[in-house]
């Protein structure tokens, strides 16, 4: 008996955690006047990204600390609002050849490369939606 009951409980437990992917820590959507510029990246808390539409890689741990702590810098915590509660939306200046539009669970931020008065994580997610879509999905840019 003690046995069936432990079975039951350790089942319950599995499909309990096993209830289905990761959410979405945030969506990148980059464009550009460059060759390869195009790009929708997703990474979700679970440690993966998808590239236009690919399929799920893994990404390594440093990685998904980087992305996490940039979601919070959007999202916001209690106590602070987010980039996403501001509705963040940084114009290009001249020299411009990228874009990027990005969406979490507590709304948008938009930038560009050149943009004027981004915070730190922004160019931190620039350069991780690079490495990401490099090292990890293959692509050129």
């Amino acid at each position: 008996m003690r046995r069936a009951l432990a079975a039951v409980v350790l089942a319950a437990a599995l499909v309990a955690g096993c209830g289905g992917p990761s959410p979405d820590l945030f969506v990148v959507e980059r464009t550009g006047s460059l060759p390869g510029a195009r790009l929708t990246l997703v990474v979700d808390d679970g440690g993966f990204v998808r590239c236009n539409g690919g399929e799920r890689k893994q990404i390594t741990s440093e990685q998904l600390i980087t992305a996490r702590e940039i979601a919070r810098t959007i999202n916001g915590e209690e106590d602070k609002p987010g980039l996403a509660a501001r509705k963040l939306a940084l114009p290009p200046r001249t020299g411009s050849v990228l874009r990027y539009d990005v969406r979490t669970e507590a709304g948008s931020v938009s930038f560009a490369d050149t943009s004027a008065g981004q915070p730190n994580d922004l160019y931190r997610l620039a350069n991780l939606t690079r490495v990401l879509a490099k090292r990890v999905c293959g692509l050129p840019r």
